[in-house]
């Protein structure tokens, strides 16, 4: 009669120092054999614990973000944020055209870039609060002047049936997937002119009119709008 042979161990990973994965491998070993051992042994003494383990978590994707108001968020190009307001201060764009663009921008539907609103309901939005405090109101004549500068500006396209297409580029209600979506959209519709809407973003301005030093340009306080 022969003796049973000796039960056969697992072999364990020896780390090795002299790498900076000294202790990867066996921590790897353990796992498969906590995994293993809870599929084929309800025994919990054969188990091996992993101890002075740290896991860490990444934040949540899809925490929702804290914004003021009840119309949800937009993302903008921090350059054009910018330049928005430096067109304003050098009085390259008109205060009708900045309020225009902004009250459509705001208005536009998530993932697509556009704002379905006619020039008499940009009329009405804009001219809420100044109804209220009986103060001056914009006019619809206004407002479609500005809306043909901001084509000529390529930051908006008038889509027709009241739909104003946004620069995508500049402002948009979506994740990035949906942009590179509605760009490709726009690049086909224009067969891919790198000259056409969304590029060539204007209003073309030389940069010492944006230079808003005033100490040195006392003049640009007087400065005539255009546009």
């Amino acid at each position: 009669m022969t003796a049973d042979p000796p039960a056969r161990r697992r072999p364990r990973a020896v780390p090795d120092a002299a790498t900076d994965d000294a202790g990867f491998d066996d921590l790897l070993q353990v796992l498969g054999e906590q995994l293993g051992d809870a599929t084929q042994s309800a025994d919990p003494r054969g188990r091996r614990k992993l101890k002075n383990v740290t896991f860490e978590y990444e934040p949540d994707p899809t925490a929702v973000y804290d914004m003021a108001g009840d119309a949800g968020y937009s993302l903008a190009s921090n350059w054009f944020t910018q330049l928005l307001a430096q067109l304003a201060v050098a009085n390259s764009i008109t205060k009708s055209q900045l309020c225009v663009f902004l009250y459509v921008a705001g208005g536009q539907q998530r993932g697509t870039g556009v704002a379905q609103y006619t020039q008499q309901e940009i009329t009405d939005g804009l001219n809420k609060l100044a109804e209220k405090k009986n103060g001056k109101r914009i006019t619809r004549s206004t407002v479609n002047r500005a809306i043909r500068a901001l084509v000529g500006y390529k930051w908006v396209e008038q889509l027709g049936n009241g739909m104003i297409q946004l620069n995508v580029r500049l402002w948009f209600h979506g994740n990035s997937n949906a942009q590179h979506a509605v760009l490709e959209q726009i690049a086909v519709k224009h067969d891919r002119d790198s000259e056409a809407f969304p590029h060539g973003i204007g209003p073309d301005v030389h940069q010492e009119e944006l230079d808003l030093d005033f100490t040195q340009h006392p003049h640009y306080g007087a400065g005539r709008r255009i546009g």
